[in-house]
């Protein structure tokens, strides 16, 4: 029976409160409005930022809420005047559209819309309003996307067609935590063969900025990490040495500095937070080294550098999304996981269904998944 100009009535895991559980609850999800496309879910990654924004890192952030943002589905239905999309498209969801309008989207090297949800944090369709409810209450949207949901409504920006071939249990992650770190080093770094690399952190994001050092060409890549744990799948991605800041007897910066012949090419922060952003900056060569910030801190966070730390010739670059514009870019990225060029289920450690989304935010909280993927339905 088709569900098409009805009300759906699913299941959704809803946040009430900072950190609390998220609850799974029937939802209702309205029709989509004119520009606007709703999506069956198949699959959602877990990030850091979901947790982010629950344990409160967020300037703002307004409940009832859904989060997830990492998502891919099938279109169920649109409104009126939606032309990219129809009934049937595979999507993935893009956490960070891009309208084609503003002077941000134009411009050649942004893909930060002007019209972006990301750090507002409203929680509303570009309306001004939700198409969520819980017995007969708003439930607020979550960087244009919420993908905790086994239907969701967005606005037509927020959406890339792609192929129907492609395995969402897995290009779900390209929707943000893979592109994130992956293209940062290809887009905002540009890293170049034989350069050496290290990556602080080595959780979904910098797993996926440890595959694009290889495929770059690194010749020296360096993952740190307080878990050791996640050492063998880094060198198993490209790693070719990991280290443990606990293990070591000075400043991780300077074993960085030791290892690395004075300064790493290249360094990359996936963490977020502001103490190794100041370490991951100084673990660059000092007269051409360049620093990437990808980590999202606490927004009551502050970045404290030495100045001398860049006029001797450091560059410090901070990147979302990893720099691609990603209606455009995101089929690309589908077609070289087709073709096996990028092994995204490397990086996928664990699936689970919505009703055990909190275990599996548990389990990115204590380091025990590199990513985990919530499985609304089958492909």
């Amino acid at each position: 029976m088709s569900t098409a100009g009805k009300v759906i009535k699913c299941k959704a895991a809803v946040a009430y409160d900072f950190k609390k559980p998220l609850v799974i609850e029937q939802i209702e999800v309205a029709v989509p409005k004119a520009f606007e496309v709703r999506v069956k879910i198949i699959a959602s990654g877990i990030c850091h930022t979901d947790d982010h924004a629950l344990s409160g890192g967020m300037a703002k952030l307004n409940f009832p809420v859904i989060l997830g943002h990492e998502g891919s589905g099938i279109v169920e239905s649109v409104g009126k005047g939606v032309f990219k999309v129809q009934p049937g498209d595979h999507v993935i969801l893009v956490c960070s559209p891009m309208c084609w309008k503003c002077k941000a989207c134009l411009h050649e090297e942004s893909n930060f819309c002007e019209k972006n949800d990301v750090g507002k944090n409203v929680g509303f369709m570009l309306d001004g309003t939700t198409r969520f409810s819980c017995n007969g209450k708003m439930i607020h949207n979550f960087m244009s996307t919420s993908t905790f949901t086994e239907y969701t409504v967005v606005d037509e920006f927020a959406v890339c067609k792609i192929d129907k071939a492609a395995p969402l249990d897995q290009v779900c992650l390209i929707g943000c935590g893979f592109s994130t770190g992956f293209g940062t080093v290809i887009n905002t770094a540009k890293v170049k063969p034989g350069s050496s690399c290290v990556v602080f952190g080595l959780g979904g994001i910098g797993m996926s900025a440890v595959m694009a050092c290889k495929i770059s060409g690194a010749k020296k890549i360096i993952g740190v990490d307080i878990n050791p744990g996640k050492f063998k799948k880094a060198k198993e991605l490209g790693c070719t040495d990991c280290v443990n800041p606990k293990d070591c007897s000075k400043p991780i910066h300077e074993v960085i500095t030791d290892m690395t012949d004075g300064g790493a090419d290249y360094a990359f922060e996936c963490i977020g937070k502001v103490d190794v952003m100041a370490s991951m900056i100084q673990s660059t060569h000092y007269s051409y080294g360049i620093a990437t910030i990808i980590g999202v801190p606490c927004s009551t966070d502050r970045l404290c550098l030495d100045v001398m730390w860049l006029l001797t010739g450091r560059t410090v670059h901070g990147a979302f999304l990893g720099d691609y514009k990603a209606t455009e870019e995101f089929p690309k990225l589908v077609s070289q996981v087709m073709s096996g060029k990028i092994d995204l289920g490397a990086i996928v450690t664990c699936r689970l269904p919505l009703d055990q989304v909190n275990k599996g935010l548990d389990l990115m909280r204590h380091g025990e998944s590199v990513r985990t993927v919530i499985m609304m339905a089958e492909q």
